[in-house]
Protein backbone atom coordinates (compact mmCIF):
# COMPACT_ATOMS: atom_id res chain seq x y z
CA UNK A 1 0.00 0.00 0.00
CA UNK A 2 1.61 3.32 -1.14
CA UNK A 3 0.79 6.69 0.83
CA UNK A 4 -0.34 9.14 -0.76
CA UNK A 5 0.09 12.67 1.18
CA UNK A 6 -3.05 14.32 1.15
CA UNK A 7 -1.86 18.18 2.17
CA UNK A 8 -1.08 19.52 -1.44
CA UNK A 9 -4.46 17.91 -2.96
CA UNK A 10 -6.93 20.96 -4.18
CA UNK A 11 -9.91 20.18 -1.68
CA UNK A 12 -13.63 21.31 -2.50
CA UNK A 13 -14.58 24.75 -1.71
CA UNK A 14 -18.05 23.05 0.27
CA UNK A 15 -15.30 21.01 2.36
CA UNK A 16 -13.04 24.19 3.06
CA UNK A 17 -16.05 26.11 4.00
CA UNK A 18 -17.09 23.53 6.52
CA UNK A 19 -14.19 23.11 8.11
CA UNK A 20 -13.90 27.14 8.17
CA UNK A 21 -17.38 26.37 10.30
CA UNK A 22 -16.07 23.87 13.09
CA UNK A 23 -12.88 25.76 13.41
CA UNK A 24 -15.29 28.93 14.32
CA UNK A 25 -17.36 27.05 16.34
CA UNK A 26 -14.56 25.10 18.31
CA UNK A 27 -13.11 28.44 18.95
CA UNK A 28 -15.85 30.39 19.96
CA UNK A 29 -16.26 30.36 23.87
CA UNK A 30 -18.88 28.68 25.77
CA UNK A 31 -20.00 32.31 26.92
CA UNK A 32 -20.49 33.85 23.59
CA UNK A 33 -22.60 31.07 22.55
CA UNK A 34 -24.99 31.10 25.47
CA UNK A 35 -24.73 34.91 25.07
CA UNK A 36 -25.84 34.66 21.47
CA UNK A 37 -28.38 31.63 22.20
CA UNK A 38 -29.99 34.51 25.07
CA UNK A 39 -29.93 37.25 21.94
CA UNK A 40 -31.84 34.84 19.97
CA UNK A 41 -34.45 34.19 22.18
CA UNK A 42 -34.74 37.62 23.51
CA UNK A 43 -34.92 38.28 19.82
CA UNK A 44 -38.21 35.62 19.21
CA UNK A 45 -39.74 37.51 22.26
CA UNK A 46 -39.32 33.97 24.51
CA UNK A 47 -38.68 36.83 27.92
CA UNK A 48 -42.02 39.35 27.43
CA UNK A 49 -44.25 37.78 29.39
CA UNK A 50 -41.92 37.15 32.79
CA UNK A 51 -43.54 37.58 36.23
CA UNK A 52 -41.46 40.16 37.62
CA UNK A 53 -40.46 42.17 34.76
CA UNK A 54 -39.66 45.75 35.52
CA UNK A 55 -39.16 44.86 39.35
CA UNK A 56 -36.07 45.61 41.12
CA UNK A 57 -34.53 42.33 42.01
CA UNK A 58 -34.71 41.67 45.64
CA UNK A 59 -31.01 40.70 46.61
CA UNK A 60 -31.54 40.67 50.54
CA UNK A 61 -32.19 36.91 50.80
CA UNK A 62 -29.24 36.08 48.73
CA UNK A 63 -27.64 33.24 50.67
CA UNK A 64 -24.27 33.47 48.26
CA UNK A 65 -23.93 37.25 49.37
CA UNK A 66 -21.24 36.57 51.82
CA UNK A 67 -20.20 37.38 55.09
CA UNK A 68 -21.79 41.17 55.81
CA UNK A 69 -25.21 40.11 54.11
CA UNK A 70 -27.02 39.90 57.47
CA UNK A 71 -25.24 43.51 58.94
CA UNK A 72 -25.93 45.71 55.99
CA UNK A 73 -29.46 44.01 55.98
CA UNK A 74 -29.68 45.78 59.43
CA UNK A 75 -28.45 48.63 58.58
CA UNK A 76 -30.32 48.69 55.60
CA UNK A 77 -33.67 47.41 57.56
CA UNK A 78 -33.06 50.66 59.79
CA UNK A 79 -32.60 52.93 57.86
CA UNK A 80 -28.60 53.40 57.76
CA UNK A 81 -25.74 52.53 55.60
CA UNK A 82 -22.20 51.53 55.98
CA UNK A 83 -20.23 54.18 57.06
CA UNK A 84 -18.28 55.61 54.04
CA UNK A 85 -21.63 55.89 52.03
CA UNK A 86 -23.07 57.94 55.18
CA UNK A 87 -19.74 60.03 54.98
CA UNK A 88 -20.55 60.49 50.92
CA UNK A 89 -23.80 61.55 51.70
CA UNK A 90 -22.65 64.00 54.09
CA UNK A 91 -20.35 65.26 51.53
CA UNK A 92 -22.49 66.11 49.19
CA UNK A 93 -25.03 67.53 50.96
CA UNK A 94 -23.12 69.61 52.70
CA UNK A 95 -21.51 70.82 49.49
CA UNK A 96 -25.00 71.73 48.22
CA UNK A 97 -25.98 73.52 50.98
CA UNK A 98 -22.47 75.43 50.99
CA UNK A 99 -23.61 76.63 46.99
CA UNK A 100 -27.36 77.34 47.82
CA UNK A 101 -25.70 79.99 50.37
CA UNK A 102 -23.67 81.33 47.81
CA UNK A 103 -26.44 81.24 45.55
CA UNK A 104 -28.35 83.26 47.59
CA UNK A 105 -25.83 86.06 48.24
CA UNK A 106 -25.35 85.84 44.05
CA UNK A 107 -28.53 86.60 43.36
CA UNK A 108 -28.40 89.38 46.38
CA UNK A 109 -25.77 90.89 43.83
CA UNK A 110 -27.89 90.86 40.85
CA UNK A 111 -30.72 92.45 42.78
CA UNK A 112 -28.72 95.29 43.73
CA UNK A 113 -26.90 95.46 40.64
CA UNK A 114 -30.02 95.60 37.59
CA UNK A 115 -32.52 97.65 39.89
CA UNK A 116 -33.59 101.30 38.72
CA UNK A 117 -32.38 102.73 41.86
CA UNK A 118 -29.12 102.51 42.70
CA UNK A 119 -28.00 101.04 45.94
CA UNK A 120 -27.84 103.62 49.29
CA UNK A 121 -24.28 102.91 50.95
CA UNK A 122 -25.95 101.38 53.54
CA UNK A 123 -26.59 98.53 51.21
CA UNK A 124 -23.60 98.75 50.23
CA UNK A 125 -21.84 98.60 52.85
CA UNK A 126 -23.63 95.25 54.07
CA UNK A 127 -23.75 93.68 51.03
CA UNK A 128 -19.68 94.07 50.85
CA UNK A 129 -19.56 92.86 54.66
CA UNK A 130 -21.75 89.95 53.37
CA UNK A 131 -19.39 88.96 50.81
CA UNK A 132 -16.54 89.05 52.75
CA UNK A 133 -17.78 87.10 55.71
CA UNK A 134 -19.43 84.72 52.62
CA UNK A 135 -15.88 84.58 50.90
CA UNK A 136 -14.14 83.47 53.98
CA UNK A 137 -17.04 80.48 55.49
CA UNK A 138 -16.70 79.62 52.04
CA UNK A 139 -13.22 78.77 51.68
CA UNK A 140 -13.26 77.53 55.10
CA UNK A 141 -16.23 75.31 54.27
CA UNK A 142 -14.36 74.06 51.04
CA UNK A 143 -11.30 73.02 52.69
CA UNK A 144 -13.69 71.14 55.46
CA UNK A 145 -14.85 69.31 52.63
CA UNK A 146 -11.87 68.29 50.91
CA UNK A 147 -10.04 67.01 54.86
CA UNK A 148 -13.68 64.42 54.29
CA UNK A 149 -12.94 63.54 50.99
CA UNK A 150 -9.78 62.68 52.26
CA UNK A 151 -11.62 60.39 55.25
CA UNK A 152 -13.72 58.95 52.47
CA UNK A 153 -11.17 58.43 49.97
CA UNK A 154 -8.66 56.59 52.42
CA UNK A 155 -12.01 54.01 53.69
CA UNK A 156 -13.45 52.96 50.07
CA UNK A 157 -11.57 51.12 46.81
CA UNK A 158 -9.54 53.19 44.27
CA UNK A 159 -12.42 52.89 41.82
CA UNK A 160 -14.78 54.83 44.20
CA UNK A 161 -12.43 57.77 44.95
CA UNK A 162 -13.51 61.37 44.65
CA UNK A 163 -11.19 64.15 43.50
CA UNK A 164 -11.05 66.89 45.87
CA UNK A 165 -12.49 70.43 45.38
CA UNK A 166 -9.97 72.98 43.85
CA UNK A 167 -10.81 75.74 47.00
CA UNK A 168 -8.83 78.33 45.07
CA UNK A 169 -10.57 78.39 41.23
CA UNK A 170 -13.89 77.92 43.76
CA UNK A 171 -12.73 80.98 45.39
CA UNK A 172 -11.88 82.96 42.11
CA UNK A 173 -15.64 82.01 40.63
CA UNK A 174 -17.08 83.30 43.45
CA UNK A 175 -15.63 86.75 43.61
CA UNK A 176 -16.27 86.60 39.85
CA UNK A 177 -19.81 86.05 40.59
CA UNK A 178 -20.09 88.34 43.65
CA UNK A 179 -17.75 91.05 43.09
CA UNK A 180 -17.56 94.42 45.55
CA UNK A 181 -20.08 97.15 45.32
CA UNK A 182 -17.84 100.12 45.42
CA UNK A 183 -18.69 102.41 47.85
Amino acid sequence: MDFKDWRGVARNVDDVEQERRANRLKSKHFQHYVEEQIQEAVARGEFDNLPGTGKPLNLDDDVTAGDKTSAYRLLKQNGYAPPEIELLKEIRSENERVEQQLNRLRIQARDLRTRRVPPFLSEKRAYNDAVKKASAAYEEKLRALNRKILTFNLSVPASMHMSFLEVEKKVQQFHAACPLLPE
